[in-house]
C-alpha cells in the first residue's frame, strides 16, 4: 500500500512538473531565447527590396487582380515614437500628424505605388488590414479596404495621447486607379486593442483584441510571456457602413470568441466560413469556423503550433494544382523568430530583429507538414509580421513548383520578396 501511495504521488509530482514545464519550455522556443543567428538557415536567394514600403506590418494578396496591398506607414521616424501594439507611446502629438496610407504592390514589375487618399485627411497610424471584393462590380475590379488605424486620443484641452482611441476605417478601391476612397470610420467600446481585421462582408467583421492590459509593466509582460494568460478575444462588429454620422454611429459588437491567449492576426482560409486565427506569443495557428448567420461564438476546429511568434496569418490556395498529390495549397505563418530581442529594439532604428516564415500543410487530420521558406537575422527584413504567397505559373510539368513570397514586418524598412520552392 505504501509503495502504491509512493508511486501515486510520483505520478502526480511528475504530471505537475510537466504541465509547469512544458509551457515554460514552449515560451523559451517561440520567443528565441535559444536561437542564435546566423544559424546556417539564413536564406541565400536573392531577397528583392521593394522601394517606398517603410513599416507595413500586413498583407493581402488579390488573387484577381494580382495585386498585392499594404498598409504602410511611409514616415521611418513614426514607428519607432509610436507603436500602441508594443506598448509605445511615446509621442501622441507626432502621431496626430502622421499620415500613412495604403500601397498596392505589382509583383511583376515589383514596385509599389502609395495610393492617394480621397475625403481622408489622417492621422493615419497603420496596422492590420482586410482587402474584400466589391460584389457590386465586377470580378476583380473594385475591393473594399477596412484598416485598423492607433489614432492617439484627444484630451478635452486638445493634447494629444497619452494613449490611443484605436479605430478601423474603411476605404473603397478601383483597380487600377491612383486612389483610395474614405467611405467611415468604426469605432466600438470592446474594440481596445485591435490588432487584426476579417472581413465577412461589408456589414459583418471580426477584430482582435491583442492585450488586455495597453501599457508596459509587470501585467502585460506576463500576458506576453505565460500561455496561460488567456485574456483576449475576437470582436464580431455588425456594421451599417452607409451611416457616416460618426464613428460609433451604426456600430454593434459583441465578443464572439473569448478567453484566448494574445491573438493577433485573421485571415481567410480555404472557405468563405473558415477564419484562421494566430495567438501570437503561443506561437500558435488556430484554423475557426465562423457560425453560419454571422450570429454566434466562432468554433476553433484545429490548432498547429510553429516555434516562432505568430503574427499575421495567409492561405495559399495553389491554382496549378492538377491533382491532390500536386496541390501546393498551404498555410503561412509569420513572425519575429527572436522575440525576447524586441524590448531592446523597438525604439532603435538601427536594430535587427530575425524574421522567420513557416510554410505548412495538412498531411492528414492533425498532421501536418511544416517548412521554414524564409529565415533571416534582421538584415534583409527587419521584423516578421506577414506573408503572402503569389504563384508563379510552370513552363512544363517537369519544372519545380515556384512562387514569390512577399514579406513584411512592422520595423521592415521595405516590404521583400524572395523566389521559393514549394
Amino acid at each position: 500500500m505504501r509503495l502504491f501511495l509512493l508511486s501515486l504521488m510520483g505520478a502526480f509530482l511528475a504530471y505537475g512538473l510537466y504541465t509547469v514545464a512544458r509551457p515554460i519550455y514552449q515560451t523559451v522556443i517561440v520567443f528565441g531565447f535559444l536561437r542564435k543567428y546566423p544559424n546556417g538557415a539564413t536564406t541565400d536567394t536573392e531577397v528583392i527590396a521593394i522601394p517606398d514600403t517603410v513599416h507595413c506590418e500586413d498583407l493581402h494578396y488579390h488573387a484577381s487582380s494580382g495585386t498585392v496591398f499594404a498598409a504602410c506607414e511611409d514616415d521611418p521616424d513614426t514607428r519607432f515614437k509610436w507603436f500602441p501594439p508594443i506598448a509605445n507611446f511615446d509621442d501622441p502629438e507626432l502621431a496626430s500628424r502622421s499620415r500613412g496610407s495604403i500601397h498596392v504592390v505589382d509583383p511583376k514589375t515589383m514596385k509599389s505605388e502609395r495610393l492617394k487618399f480621397q475625403n481622408f485627411a489622417g492621422p493615419f497610424i497603420t496596422h492590420g488590414i482586410d482587402v474584400i471584393p466589391d460584389k457590386d462590380q465586377p470580378n476583380g475590379k473594385a475591393v473594399y479596404i477596412f484598416a485598423i488605424n492607433h489614432v492617439p486620443e484627444t484630451q478635452p484641452s486638445g493634447a494629444k495621447g497619452p494613449y490611443a482611441r484605436s479605430q478601423i476605417e474603411l476605404f473603397h478601391h478601383i483597380i487600377g486607379s491612383s486612389s483610395v476612397r474614405h467611405i467611415r470610420s468604426i469605432w466600438h467600446p470592446l474594440i481596445k486593442t485591435p490588432n487584426d481585421i476579417f472581413a465577412r462582408s461589408l456589414s459583418s467583421i471580426y477584430v482582435t483584441n491583442d492585450h488586455r492590459h495597453r501599457l508596459p509593466g509587470r501585467e502585460r509582460v506576463i500576458e506576453d510571456l505565460y500561455s496561460g494568460a488567456k485574456w483576449t478575444e475576437v470582436v464580431h462588429v455588425r456594421l451599417n457602413h452607409r451611416d457616416t454620422r460618426g464613428s460609433a454611429s451604426g456600430v454593434i459588437a459583441e465578443e464572439a470568441l473569448s478567453w484566448m491567449h494574445n491573438l493577433n492576426g485573421l485571415g481567410h482560409g480555404r472557405s468563405e466560413d473558415e477564419i484562421l486565427i494566430s495567438s501570437c506569443s503561443s506561437g500558435v495557428l488556430h484554423i475557426g469556423k465562423l457560425p453560419e448567420d454571422g450570429v454566434g461564438n466562432i468554433t476553433l476546429v484545429e490548432s498547429v503550433q510553429v516555434d516562432h511568434l505568430a503574427d499575421n496569418p495567409s492561405y495559399f490556395a495553389d491554382p496549378y494544382a492538377t491533382n491532390p498529390d500536386d496541390d501546393r495549397s498551404a498555410f503561412l505563418e509569420t513572425g519575429l523568430a527572436r522575440a525576447v530581442d524586441i524590448v531592446q529594439t523597438m525604439r532603435d532604428p538601427a536594430g535587427k530583429d530575425a524574421a522567420r516564415v513557416t510554410y505548412l500543410r495538412p498531411v492528414s487530420p492533425g498532421h501536418w507538414k511544416k517548412r521554414v521558406l524564409f529565415d533571416d537575422d534582421g538584415a534583409r527584413l527587419r521584423s516578421a509580421s506577414g506573408g503572402v504567397l503569389v504563384p508563379i505559373k510552370p513552363e512544363n510539368t517537369e519544372e519545380p513548383r515556384q512562387a514569390w513570397l512577399f514579406a513584411t514586418g512592422f520595423l521592415s524598412s521595405s516590404i521583400i520578396a524572395v523566389k521559393v520552392n514549394l
